[in-house]
């Protein structure tokens, strides 16, 4: 990455946030972190005794570039299982998380002046992804009566010669909202081209699949082959220290990312990816405890922050997160964030983070139990009393 680059990458408010709610643990102050997406949960049994077992049978080394064939072959087994989908191992990666999946993926895709097409606001990651490999991040604003989420005409409309991707996530990262498939449809649609270097390419985050509350969420797979697919282990199998993600891409693609794995990162972690097979094929029981659990949570959290006037008009259907409007409050939600923190010590994330779009609202993470929860809320209550006095 040169310089140039390099200072075009804006920092991650949301980790900001957390590194000073670390520090300020580290004095004895009692923090509540609704800042960032945590699981409070244990890794599943299962994968822990899988990593144990792979550790005394010695799988402690180097693997193939592109994982396991085993894993592979459970990535594949997961979209036959959830999405009737065949989906061959040929075309799976296996990454050190999502992260570096994106970070290859735009490597191999952008050359120098490429759009592509995101919300704003959407992950704050994203626009660092796209300008790390040269590319211009095209954001278009989406609307909280459109749930945060990109509309297709909207998109048709903002193509241009140097569009190559066009990256969508559902449920989403900051607003918990999900995508239809017909707009996922649509989006796949404007991707119609004979090979890899003509038109753009739909880009799928699907980290947060599995963590759906309203009914069945789509992947972008099932409506055409000229997509890219990020997901991972992170979030509904609370391995987020396992570093242990995926790709799945079209065929030509694939020779290009295991070089770009071979020389940036060699392999994902040996342990976590035999963790990982018995996370596809015997976790199935702790994922829907969780999120059974996380969506008893997304009610109680969304009733306390109306009843203390934040604005939830777009209630999250998915994954552990609610982008709600704090304008009332100020303009300025990373000073606002801050303001909470010091004054109540709950860590929340600030909107302007995810984009322009979000400044004035504050993200809340409900990957917390039921007590944190309602404590931090009283907390802010106290806070908001007082700061009207």
């Amino acid at each position: 990455m040169s310089r140039s680059i390099s200072r075009q990458i804006k920092p991650f408010l949301a980790m900001q946030v957390l590194e000073k709610a670390l520090a300020m643990q580290r004095t004895g102050t009692e923090v509540i972190m609704l800042s960032v997406g945590q699981p409070d949960f244990p890794t599943p049994e299962c994968v822990m005794e899988a990593a144990h077992k792979a550790m005394r049978d010695g799988h402690t080394g180097y693997t193939h570039s592109l994982g396991i064939w085993e894993l592979r072959e459970a990535v594949s087994e997961y979209y036959h299982q959830e999405y009737g989908l065949d989906i061959s191992p040929e075309r799976v990666i296996i990454s050190g998380g999502s992260s570096p999946a994106m970070f290859m993926l735009f490597t191999a895709l952008l050359e120098e002046g490429d759009e592509v097409i995101i919300g704003n606001p959407a992950y704050a990651c994203y626009e660092s992804y796209i300008r790390n490999a040269g590319g211009i991040p095209r954001a278009l604003p989406v609307q909280e009566e459109n749930r945060f989420q990109l509309d297709p005409s909207e998109v048709r409309a903002a193509l241009t010669p140097r569009t190559r991707a066009i990256l969508i996530n559902s449920p989403s990262n900051p607003a918990g909202t999900i995508m239809s498939g017909e707009d996922i449809r649509a989006l796949a649609g404007l991707c119609a081209g004979s090979d890899l270097d003509s038109g753009p390419l739909l880009i799928s985050d699907e980290i947060y699949h599995g963590l759906n509350y309203d009914g069945p969420v789509a992947s972008a797979l099932e409506f055409s082959d000229r997509v890219c697919v990020v997901d991972g282990f992170s979030k509904r199998y609370a391995m987020t220290g396992w570093r242990l993600g995926w790709l799945v891409v079209p065929p030509g693609l694939v020779p290009l990312l295991n070089t770009l794995q071979q020389n940036f990162f060699i392999c994902a972690p040996s342990i976590a990816q035999w963790a990982g097979i018995a996370a596809l094929r015997e976790a199935g029981p702790d994922t829907r405890r969780m999120a059974a659990e996380y969506d008893r949570r997304r009610g109680i959290i969304i009733d306390l922050l109306r009843g203390l006037g934040f604005g939830v008009n777009s209630s999250p259907s998915g994954a552990f997160y609610i982008l709600a409007d704090a304008r009332n409050l100020g303009r300025d939600s990373l000073a606002l964030a801050h303001e909470i923190l010091e004054r109540t010590g709950v860590a929340v994330a600030p909107g302007v983070d995810f984009g322009s779009e979000a400044e004035g609202y504050l993200r809340f993470s409900y990957a917390s139990s039921v007590d944190n929860i309602r404590l931090a809320m009283e907390k802010i209550r106290s806070y908001l009393e007082q700061r009207r006095v």
